[in-house]
């Protein structure tokens, strides 16, 4: 199966994300250089379904060619259920660039990021529950889920800021991902509880 680029919205609408391929190059791309073009799209282009349509192809050139880069996680907490390992992390640099890994029966809380995100699958397969926002005047904060999607190695699945959804791991084997993000609104970031019908901030 080909591997996918996927967009999810801030409506909870799973889409092809329409990025093309960047030309083949003998020199290794390496996380430095990565890191130097990502930033200086970021400041070049503001509207994030853009960002994202020439992020994807920038990630995968680089898990391709520097491969190491796999290897780099830490396997999931027996407490918690996952392991986060950055990548990379500057004061005032504005992205966040992590390994992370869930372990099988462990899933993730029902969130948004309140920036874009993209996440690329390295290893075993991850179900992401999709929600969207379905607001009344006594239950601001009310969401529903639409969809579901299961991503395999290869696959790289895109975020926008109002995004909603939860991770779990699909098989018997730990999932392993590159994750990166930008700015986040800590203002706007959530944990909701759809059977209660809440958020707090996350």
């Amino acid at each position: 199966m080909e591997n996918r680029n996927l967009l999810v919205t801030d409506a909870g609408i799973v889409q092809t994300l329409d990025s093309p391929a960047r030309p083949e190059s003998e020199q290794t791309y390496r996380l430095y250089r990565f890191l130097t073009e990502l930033e200086d799209l970021l400041a070049a282009e503001k509207n994030d379904v853009t960002r994202l349509t020439a992020i994807a192809p920038m990630v995968r050139q680089l898990l391709v060619s520097s491969y190491w880069l796999q290897m780099e996680y830490k396997e999931p907490d027996p407490k918690t259920g996952w392991g986060v390992h950055f990548l990379y992390r500057e004061y005032q640099f504005p992205l966040t660039v992590q390994m992370v890994a869930w372990s099988p029966g462990s899933q993730s809380t029902i969130h948004n990021h309140a920036t874009w995100g993209l996440v690329a699958m390295l290893g075993g397969h991850e179900t992401n529950r999709i929600w969207r926002r379905t607001p009344t005047a006594d239950h601001p904060h009310r969401i529903e889920q639409i969809d579901e999607v299961t991503l395999a190695p290869g696959d790289i699945i895109t975020f926008t800021p109002g995004a909603i959804h939860q991770v779990q791991p699909s098989t018997d084997e730990p999932t392993i991902s590159f994750n990166l993000y930008g700015i986040t609104d800590r203002q706007q970031r959530y944990v909701f509880n759809p059977e209660a019908k809440t958020a707090e901030l996350f």
